[in-house]
């Protein structure tokens, strides 16, 4: 399924893409607490409008849309999971996964522009896979990890370097408003492809930047979350934004970064095209 997340008057709701429009599939944060175990009454849903003529369907177009997952318990980061990133950076392979957060004040939609905060002069993009969680995760194994997704989406983790590396807690150079912009769509797990093998892009207003795969993480989504899931317990609806592979700014020798007017664009295997315009905050 393909689904995304739109404003109505009324709250925020789920909608399944179809080849007719838009479906409306209910309250989105119940579906996301609910995750994978919601599935096959979504599909009854979907089965049933398709047959029903009368059924109205929504252009996409029209919509007003949300981040797919609009209110995550956890936001989970991963740092330096791309090898040919890390030898960029000129940072070591990492032995353990490097796990940091974000919090929700960060999120942004797909097309919303995210503010360059006034203190931070070194603004930076990063493609990111984002994986959702679809069951209660708790010391799984590797080989069942992926049994707890419920889908995946596009995330472009932007971060400010200077408040990153301003100490060794990156926290204040990630979680700025809007610094986590998702979407456009979720793309449930059995229609996503081998997230072990994904193509990876971006593009700085127009200008191809990042163009990699998820086989060159270091750390597997599978691995990611067996790790994770020893630490803490993952819900439904939780996300894991899984680390960018090489492209970004920080690599560079001659670093310009983000200004005020740059375009962004993420596209990762089918998950569609995630697009962000950056400007000054006010």
């Amino acid at each position: 399924m393909k689904l995304l997340t739109f404003q109505t008057d009324g709250g925020l709701r789920l909608g399944v893409v179809t080849a007719r429009g838009v479906l409306d599939g209910g309250a989105a944060a119940d579906f996301y607490r609910t995750g994978a175990d919601g599935l096959s009454d979504l599909s009854a849903h979907i089965e049933r409008a398709l047959n029903d003529s009368t059924t109205p369907f929504l252009d996409e177009a029209t919509l007003q849309l949300a981040p797919p997952v609009p209110a995550p318990g956890k936001i989970i980061c991963v740092g330096l999971n791309y090898r040919r990133h890390a030898i960029e950076t000129g940072a070591a392979i990492p032995t353990t996964p490097i796990l940091f957060s974000k919090f929700n004040n960060a999120l942004a939609a797909p097309g919303e522009v995210v503010p360059i905060p006034r203190t931070a002069e070194q603004t930076d993009y990063e493609a990111e896979l984002v994986v959702v969680i679809g069951r209660r995760a708790k010391y799984v194994s590797e080989a069942d990890a992926l049994d707890h997704v419920l889908g995946y989406c596009n995330g472009n983790d932007v971060s400010a370097r200077d408040l990153q590396l301003r100490t060794s807690q990156w926290l204040l150079g990630k979680t700025p408003d809007k610094f986590m912009p998702i979407g456009p769509y979720l793309m449930t797990a059995d229609e996503a492809g081998d997230p072990a093998n994904l193509r990876v892009r971006g593009w700085l207003n127009g200008e191809p930047r990042q163009d990699s795969n998820t086989a060159d993480m270091i750390f597997s989504v599978a691995q990611v979350i067996s790790y994770a899931s020893q630490y803490m317990t993952l819900e439904p609806g939780d996300i894991i934004t899984t680390g960018t592979p090489e492209g970004v700014i920080l690599g560079m020798k001659d670093k310009v970064w983000l200004k005020p007017g740059d375009e962004y664009i993420v596209e990762i295997g089918n998950l569609g095209r995630l697009v962000n315009r950056m400007a000054a905050d006010s």
